[in-house]
């Protein structure tokens, strides 16, 4: 494509980098900006800069904060023996979008994937286990995405807490298996949550 301006060529640029955008979709987010009052251009300016200078990782859960504990670690009104573990942030958000769950969260990074050299020392498993050992949890709830690698994941944080007097469970599977939790509508995701079932094994050493 080509450009009367180097700024909105820029611009574009800087908006097909994201994930999902292509140059057209660019392009008329732009011009859009381009054309539109000062006042919407220097909100987004603003969010942006927010982004970049004021956003905080939770020292609880790992998930993103504007505070150093994020608003649902230090919510009292939330079961504090209940711990979800999930892969990533956008996980977090399409569960709590359900409404289906009052408990805590903690956000590994990812998951266990030899063949993308994703080791248990990249993600957050030790300082989940250190958590768990810290505080009063009853319950883990595995909801990591129904994958090769997802699977090895919980088999891995199972055979760490196989001593640990802990219920471990796993969400029903009315996700398909090989999907991705972000993309399962809320009211598959939530009947999932709530139909959680015992990790059978837990039981083999």
């Amino acid at each position: 494509m080509s450009y009367s301006s180097k700024i909105i060529s820029d611009t574009v640029d800087a908006f097909s980098s994201l994930p999902s955008i292509g140059k057209k979709s660019a392009m008329r987010l732009a011009l859009h900006l381009a054309g539109d009052s000062f006042q919407k251009k220097e909100k987004l300016i603003q969010a942006l800069q927010q982004l970049v200078n004021d956003l905080q990782i939770c020292s609880e859960c790992f998930s993103y904060s504007d505070t150093p504990i994020c608003s649902i670690c230090s919510n009292p009104t939330r079961d504090r023996g209940l711990i979800c573990v999930v892969e990533n942030i956008r996980d977090l958000i399409a569960i709590e979008d359900t409404g289906s769950y009052k408990g805590l969260y903690h956000v590994l990074g990812g998951v266990i994937s030899p063949l993308e050299g994703i080791g248990p020392e990249d993600l957050e498993i030790n300082t989940l286990v250190q958590r768990i050992q810290e505080n009063n949890c009853n319950e883990l709830v595995m909801a990591l995405s129904p994958t090769i690698d997802g699977e090895t994941t919980i088999f891995y944080i199972n055979r760490l807490l196989k001593d640990v007097p802990l219920k471990i469970t796993t969400i029903a599977r009315g996700v398909s298996f090989g999907g991705d939790l972000e993309y399962a509508d809320e009211f598959t995701l939530g009947r999932s949550i709530q139909s959680r079932l015992p990790y059978s094994q837990r039981q083999m050493s």
